[in-house]
């Protein structure tokens, strides 16, 4: 049961980002940065694909994915259908990924020490549905202020 709930909540938040990518009506303010905010809305999303791709793809299913996470920060101008294409794939890979995972899967020690201490798959998988809800926030908030008329 919470292998579905995680895939079904990771496929919402995750084409909820596609939809905030897609409203910006000039698609050079993805790019925008300004005052104290560091991180364009493209930037958060070339890292959450990186991040969910590295740490559910790489690591739980063994993918090959190979993350370069400086450039997720440091790539400028992505065209928005690029962005979209990157979204829809990661979403594909979560689907197929989890659902190859078992319920003692979940229970196991996630493969990678991530934060200094060993942890449940389940837990990380959690944290990293939780991270990409918090990203998500600051993309619509970086679209309703930095893309407004």
């Amino acid at each position: 049961m919470l292998l579905q709930t995680l895939e079904s909540l990771f496929s919402r938040d995750l084409n909820r980002l596609k939809g905030e990518i897609q409203l910006y009506r000039d698609e050079r303010k993805i790019w925008y940065i300004e005052k104290n905010i560091a991180n364009s809305a493209g930037n958060l999303c070339l890292h959450l694909v990186g991040n969910l791709n590295a740490y559910i793809g790489t690591e739980l299913g063994k993918t090959n994915y190979i993350r370069q996470r400086d450039l997720e920060f440091s790539l400028k101008d992505i065209p928005r259908t690029e962005l979209v294409k990157r979204i829809d794939n990661t979403v594909s890979m979560i689907q197929k990924v989890l659902g190859h995972l078992t319920s003692d899967d979940l229970l196991a020690i996630y493969p990678v020490m991530v934060f200094d201490k060993e942890m449940s798959t389940e837990y990380f998988l959690a944290h990293l549905a939780t991270h990409l809800n918090y990203h998500l926030g600051q993309v619509n908030y970086h679209r309703r202020l930095l893309d407004a008329e």
